[in-house]
């Protein structure tokens, strides 16, 4: 699969929608404020908060799905905050349970702002290699009309949902990369696996907040390799890599925020992505003390080329 073949999102969301970036996480908690549902059924309960899950009418991951994942259709929604708030989207922490009885799971909701609002500033290079049917649709991206700018959210949730589900499933032939399971899409809104403290609602801290020790450093970096070898054998780049962009969960790296990811292939510029990468996270991991014969970003961006296929 490759970018142009990301499906574009089958359903309409309800209510207002927001998304991403590279802002501090943190969780204020309460419940977000939005626009009353439009549908009685979906109306919050008085005690709660709740509205019925949206699991019914959204895309769904892909199969099967983790133990953990709270399917049932009876199952409700409740808004717990935010954690993170970026120029292009906020992320929210949501509780799916099913009420009576003890089946319950963490989402990270992922939700891009309103067009009027967004800052779509990095995203000219990124959708080469994307394709639309419409000739309407592709003037629209190219001028930034207000729908022009609604199709490139849509291309951007449905590319990192599309991008997330692939990575999940490519283990047996390309090796395996530590990435959230995308529970489902829904317009221009995904619901994430939840990384982080499940007691106290606390996401997994970015690479960029840590000073790990020598030895944790070489072992992070020894991931980071292991992942960008998957994804340059899938074909692809992150397209945004740095560690704002990276979790540590349990000791494992793992890769977020990828609406932006490049189809090394099909984008005329996608050599230039992956040196990119490359290059902000070994100058990162230099910085903290690796040493210069393990940190080689031309070495690796060659390597990396050779499994992409690339000249």
């Amino acid at each position: 699969m490759r970018d142009h073949d990301f499906p574009a999102p089958e359903r309409r969301a309800r209510g207002r929608r927001r998304f991403d970036d590279d802002e501090p996480h943190f969780l204020k908690h309460g419940r977000a404020s939005g626009p009353a549902p439009a549908d009685p059924d979906d109306e919050p309960e008085p005690d709660t908060g709740a509205v019925w899950s949206s699991w019914d009418d959204a895309v769904h991951g892909p199969q099967p799905h983790p133990d953990w994942l709270v399917t049932e259709l009876a199952a409700k929604d409740t808004e717990l905050g935010v954690l993170k708030t970026g120029k292009e989207a906020d992320v929210h922490l949501v509780r799916r349970a099913v009420p009576g009885t003890d089946r319950s799971c963490l989402l990270a909701a992922k939700r891009y702002r309103d067009p009027r609002h967004r800052l779509f500033h990095r995203d000219a290079g990124y959708l080469e290699g994307r394709r639309v049917r419409r000739s309407r649709e592709m003037r629209a991206m190219a001028g930034r009309t207000a729908f022009g700018r609604q199709m490139i959210a849509g291309q951007w949730a449905a590319a990192e949902f599309a991008a997330l589900a692939r990575l999940w499933e490519i283990g047996e032939r390309y090796g395996t990369v530590a990435v959230p399971y995308p529970v489902q899409l829904r317009g221009t809104e995904l619901m994430l696996e939840f990384l982080g403290d499940h007691d106290e609602g606390r996401a997994a801290p970015r690479l960029a907040e840590l000073r790990p020790a020598p030895a944790e450093l070489r072992e992070l970096w020894g991931q980071l390799v292991e992942a960008l070898v998957v994804l340059a054998r899938a074909g692809y780049a992150h397209g945004d890599l740095s560690p704002y962009n990276l979790l540590v969960h349990a000791g494992r790296l793992v890769l977020i925020d990828l609406p932006q990811v490049v189809d090394v292939v099909a984008n005329p510029q996608g050599r230039d992505f992956l040196a990119r990468d490359v290059q902000v996270v070994a100058t990162w991991f230099a910085a903290r003390g690796l040493p210069p014969n393990v940190v080689d970003p031309a070495a690796l961006t060659e390597a990396l080329s050779r499994e992409a296929g690339l000249r």
